[in-house]
C-alpha cells in the first residue's frame, strides 16, 4: 500500500515553508524548459498511469471503503469513485494536454510605435501554483498536468476522502517527470491531510506561491476567498439552470434536461434548477418531469408545477439556492425569457446556463444579459468543462471575473511580458 498521508509528529510551517521553497526553485528551469521536454513528462505521465492501473485501483478502493464508513454521499462517492475507464480517461486527457500548443512565450499582441519602438506582449508561467481540492482524484492529474505545460511548478493539496487515490496518481505524475529529465519538485503533492498545511498555504508559503486554486465544496472556497494573501482563482458552487423557451423543440426540452440533470448529477456543471416559460406548461412541463422522475430525479416545484405535477414536492427558497449535486432538482414557471433571466440573475452562482430555444431574439437576449460564466443554447450544461472545450482538461471553473473566467486551462495559468525592442531610442 502506497503511504498516502501522515500527520504524526510533523512540524507542519517547516515542511510547507520547505515545499514552497523547492516549488520556487523548480519553476525557474519549468519556465525555460521547452515543449518537447514538458510533451515527454506528459506522455510519460500517461503511461504510467496506465501500467500502474490496477495499484491506483487498489488506492482508490481504500479511498471508497473510508468514504463510505463515514457516511458520504452517493453524489461524494460518485467523485471519488475510480474504475478502468476512468484512469483510462485520466491517461487520454494528459496526452491531450500534451498535445496542445506550448502557451509560454506565444506572443499574444504585436505593434511598432512611431519612434521605432517593437513592443509584443507574450505569455509567461504564473510562477508557482498551489491547487486544494476535495473527492476528485483525477483532480491530481490534471491540475500536475495543466500547470506543468503552462511551465508552473504546483503544490497539490488534496482532500483527506482521496488522499489514496491522489498519492497513486501523484507517483505516476513524479515518474513522467524523472523521465523527461525535469525536477520532481515541480509538481508536489502535500504528504498529510492536517487542515494547518491549508492554512499555510493560504499564507502564501513566504512569498513563494503565486495563485491558489480552490475546487471543492462551499466552505472550503470561502475559507479561501476569506484567508488567502495570495490571488485566489474561485471555482464556487455551480447552481447552474436550465431554461426552456416557449419556441424550444419539444423532444430536444426533453432530451437536454434529463441529460443536464441525471448523466452525472454530482459534478458541478449539473444542472439544479429547471425553468419554463408559463406559454408551454400544457406541453412541454409534463413530458420533461416525467422523463426525469423515470430517470430516479426528485422533482421539486412551485405552486404551477406541483398543481401539474402531482408528485413533485413543494420547493421552498432555499431550493432555488442549493447545488444538490444529487439527483435533485427544482422547477419554477417563468414569464418567458424576462422571468428567466430574472431568477438566473437572482440566485445564479454565475457558473453556467443553459436554454433550449429556437428564437434567435430570445438566445441572443440570454446570452447578453445573462452575467455566468458559460452560457449554452440547446445543449447540455454538462458540457461546462475544459476537456469538452478542448483545453485538454481543466483545474476547475472559474466564477469570478479577474484574470481566469469560466474552464481553467493552460492559457489561463498563464499571465504575460511586454517586450520592447529598440534601435538605440532614449526618451525626450
Amino acid at each position: 500500500m502506497l503511504k498516502a498521508h501522515d500527520n504524526s509528529n510533523t512540524d507542519v510551517a517547516a515542511l510547507m515553508a520547505d515545499m514552497g521553497a523547492r516549488a520556487r526553485a523548480a519553476a525557474r528551469p519549468l519556465a525555460i524548459a521547452t515543449a518537447e521536454q514538458k510533451n515527454e513528462a506528459l506522455n510519460a505521465m500517461a503511461d504510467a498511469l496506465e501500467a500502474r492501473t490496477a495499484e491506483i485501483l487498489a488506492e482508490n478502493a481504500i479511498d471508497m471503503e473510508q468514504g463510505e464508513a463515514a457516511g458520504l454521499s452517493g453524489a461524494l462517492l460518485d467523485r471519488l469513485k475510480l474504475d478502468e475507464e476512468r484512469v483510462a480517461a485520466i491517461a487520454r486527457g494528459l496526452r491531450e494536454i500534451a498535445a496542445l500548443d506550448d502557451p509560454v512565450g506565444h506572443v499574444i499582441a504585436e505593434w511598432d510605435r512611431p519612434n521605432g519602438l517593437h513592443i509584443e506582449r507574450v505569455r509567461t508561467p504564473l510562477g508557482v501554483i498551489g491547487v486544494i481540492y476535495e473527492s476528485r482524484p483525477n483532480v491530481t492529474a490534471d491540475a500536475g498536468a495543466l500547470c506543468l505545460k503552462a511551465g508552473n511548478a504546483v503544490i497539490l493539496r488534496s482532500g483527506s476522502d482521496s488522499a489514496h487515490s491522489s498519492a497513486a496518481i501523484h507517483a505516476c505524475l513524479a515518474e513522467g517527470l524523472r523521465k523527461a529529465g525535469l525536477p520532481e519538485d515541480a509538481i508536489q503533492r502535500v504528504p498529510m491531510t492536517d487542515r494547518a498545511a491549508v492554512g499555510e498555504m493560504l499564507k502564501g508559503l513566504g512569498g513563494n506561491l503565486d495563485v491558489i486554486v480552490p475546487r471543492g465544496g462551499k466552505g472550503l472556497v470561502g475559507r479561501v476567498q476569506s484567508e488567502a494573501r495570495v490571488p485566489v482563482f474561485a471555482h464556487l458552487e455551480g447552481i447552474c439552470h436550465l431554461y426552456i423557451d416557449k419556441s424550444a423543440d419539444a423532444e430536444m426540452a426533453v432530451s437536454v434536461a434529463v441529460n443536464a440533470k441525471m448523466r452525472r448529477t454530482g459534478i458541478c456543471g449539473a444542472a439544479e434548477t429547471l425553468l419554463v416559460d408559463r406559454a408551454v406548461l400544457d406541453t412541454h412541463l409534463r413530458p420533461v418531469l416525467e422523463s426525469l422522475s423515470a430517470a430516479g430525479c426528485e422533482v421539486r416545484g412551485d405552486e404551477e408545477v406541483c398543481a401539474r405535477f402531482p408528485s413533485a414536492r413543494e420547493a421552498n427558497e432555499e431550493d432555488w439556492r442549493t447545488e444538490y449535486l444529487d439527483a435533485i432538482i427544482s422547477v419554477r414557471v417563468v414569464d418567458g425569457i424576462a422571468g428567466a433571466i430574472e431568477h438566473i440573475e437572482t440566485y445564479s452562482s454565475h457558473h453556467t446556463e443553459g436554454l433550449v430555444a429556437e428564437d434567435a431574439e430570445v438566445v441572443e437576449r440570454f446570452f447578453n444579459e445573462i452575467d455566468s460564466a458559460i452560457l449554452l443554447h440547446n445543449a447540455s450544461t454538462q458540457f461546462a468543462d475544459g476537456g469538452e472545450f478542448g483545453m485538454g482538461a481543466e483545474i476547475g471553473i472559474a466564477t469570478g471575473k479577474m484574470h481566469a473566467r469560466g474552464p481553467v486551462g493552460v492559457e489561463q495559468l498563464t499571465s504575460f511580458k511586454y517586450r520592447v525592442r529598440g534601435s538605440g531610442q532614449t526618451r525626450p
